[in-house]
Parts: structure tokens; sequence; C-alpha cells
């Protein structure tokens, strides 16, 4: 039996794509709803309480799906281009 670990890593710019994907599902979401949809999102980060995220168009399950360190780590990624 081979005692070697393999080391699975799922492709970051599929990830990426995902998380981008939820995001502006979610901000679409919270415009439709009339909400200042960055505050919204800021708030939710920040606090991690899902009650920042409208449930229109299942908005707050689709955020709930991403682990929000994920979230920042994407952010920053995309903001930073790297």
């Amino acid at each position: 039996m081979d005692k070697n670990t393999i080391l699975f890593t799922t492709p970051q710019k599929a990830h990426d794509k995902t998380v981008a994907s939820i995001l502006n599902k979610v901000y679409d979401a919270l415009e439709e709803k009339g909400y200042n949809a960055i505050d919204q999102i800021v708030g939710y980060i920040l606090s991690g309480d899902p009650s920042y995220i409208t449930g229109h168009n299942n908005a707050r399950g689709l955020i709930r799906q991403i682990d929000r360190d994920d979230l920042v780590e994407t952010l920053l990624r995309s903001f930073l281009n790297k």
C-alpha cells in the first residue's frame, strides 16, 4: 500500500468563477430589492450574519455556499489581479 499522500487541489480559476457568479447573483438580488448591495455584502463579510443578504432569488442560500474566508481571498485576488 502506498503511504504517500496525494495532494488534491481544485483549479483556482474555476473556484474564482464560481464565487464571482454567486456574488453577481447576490448583488443583483439585493439591487432588485432596493438595497445598497455593496454595503449589505460588506456587512455580511464583516459580521457573518446572513440576515444582511436578502432571501430574494435564493441570494442568502447562495452566499452561504461560500466560506467567508474564501470570499475575501477571492475578492482580494481579483482586486490585486493575482
